[in-house]
């Protein structure tokens, strides 16, 4: 029975992620990216058809555990630009520590403003970085890694579906500043978006994406302690 629920769950999903890229090439709109319009389909259906999050995950965890050869993989675009990385090394080790600021002052900020209570604050704080390692800091803070978790897959779905028009706007076209910013704003969603763009891009994306984890690691308690 759990081999069957597994199959169904993962053809389920990898159906629709394939409909929907389908989709996304023909009509290039930032709200049809893949990874959120699959998310959405996915939630309505378990909703309608009644069926708990822990049976979808008999077979959703098989593709959840891919995102670690997916991460690994990275090191690929990394090693073929390796060049160019060591050349700017410390433009981009500074300008990876200062989104990592950034990130956790912008939600815990806007969150004291508006008055949200210390367990949301702490949930808020790590939401730029991987959800793993966002719900483990927010659990260290006193926070609902639940929660956390939420808001990672809102930073990384948002900073996917408008990273490239505030970039444009922003008039923003170097490919080492748009790989920073996409990794270390949106952690894996923006790498693979980042991917999309280019080979240095997802390179510098996938480095963002790293050392914010540590960076963000390191600063959120001390943060937090001025609050």
């Amino acid at each position: 029975m759990s081999l069957l629920l597994a199959g169904v769950s993962i053809s389920l999903t990898l159906g629709i992620y394939y409909l929907m890229k389908k989709i996304y090439m023909k009509i290039h709109h930032p709200l049809l990216v893949p990874i959120f319009t699959t998310s959405i389909i996915l939630v309505v259906l378990l909703l309608l058809l009644q069926v708990p999050y822990e049976i979808y995950m008999v077979g959703g965890r098989w593709i959840d555990e891919l995102l670690g050869p997916a991460v690994v993989a990275l090191a690929i675009p990394l090693y073929d630009n390796r060049k160019m990385i060591k050349k700017n090394v410390v433009s981009i080790f500074i300008s990876i520590f200062s989104g990592s600021i950034i990130g956790i002052l912008s939600g815990v900020l806007l969150s004291v403003i508006i008055g949200l209570d210390d367990n949301l604050i702490a949930s808020i704080a790590p939401k730029s970085v991987t959800t793993p390692i966002a719900m483990e800091i927010s659990e260290l803070l006193g926070g609902t890694p639940a929660i956390a978790a939420v808001y990672v897959m809102v930073a990384g779905i948002s900073g996917t579906i408008f990273g490239p028009y505030l970039m444009r706007k922003a008039t923003i076209h170097h490919p080492i500043s748009i790989g920073i910013g996409f990794g270390t704003a949106s952690h894996g969603i923006g790498t693979a978006k980042a991917l999309e763009l280019g080979t240095v891009e997802g390179a510098l994306s996938s480095i963002s994406l790293t050392l914010s984890a540590i960076f963000t690691s390191l600063l959120c308690p001390i943060i937090m302690t001025f609050l």
